[in-house]
């Protein structure tokens, strides 16, 4: 089963990962085969952590709260909260896979939550080529849409934000991201 999962800084928290950067490279090298995506995001200026995003194969929710909230920095109060969910990989592959390469344009987390029946259930053609991973968010079991995950190489924010249909969601965010993982 894939899952979700996006950390959220606490302001100020960036030498507290500075410190635990070890302990957390450490920690994802015990995944590194379950990932599927992952990285940082940052603030408007470019260069502020707000972040990260670790997109991951795991046996069930039990083990995607483990791995969401045994992470170090988590351990250590680095991250104001955590969006854990069930996700479906639409594209079938890993960032590693994504055609684009890890550098060449700029790139975006896109998430959208809402309600209802569902929403940009499928891969949309216009954007195939610069999605680095898609999918829908979804209750534990799966069976509940409650949302859209994107990343996405785009010229711009509001460009990235179009990956998404707007009408259907509560909100949609959008945050500058880059490929993770150690290099």
């Amino acid at each position: 089963m894939e899952f979700f999962c996006y950390h959220r800084d606490r302001p100020g928290s960036l030498p507290l990962r500075e410190e635990l950067g070890e302990a957390h490279w450490a920690y994802m090298d015990r995944y590194e085969a379950e990932l599927i995506a992952r990285g940082p995001t940052f603030g408007e200026d470019g260069e502020t952590v707000t972040g990260s995003v670790h997109i991951v194969d795991l046996p069930d929710a039990a083990a995607a709260r483990a791995f969401a909230f045994d992470e170090p920095n988590y351990q250590a109060g680095a991250y104001r909260d955590v969006l854990v969910r069930r996700w479906r990989n639409l594209l079938g592959r890993t960032m590693g896979e994504f055609p684009g390469g890890r550098t060449g344009g700029r790139r975006y987390l896109v998430i959208g939550l809402g309600s209802g029946g569902g929403a940009d259930l499928d891969v949309p053609d216009a954007w195939r080529d610069e999605l680095i991973a898609y999918g829908p968010l979804l209750s534990d079991d799966g069976a509940v849409w409650v949302g859209t995950a994107a990343l996405v190489r785009a010229v711009s924010a509001e460009a990235a934000r179009a990956v998404l249909t707007p009408e259907p969601y509560a909100a949609i965010e959008v945050h500058d991201w880059e490929f993770g993982g150690r290099r």
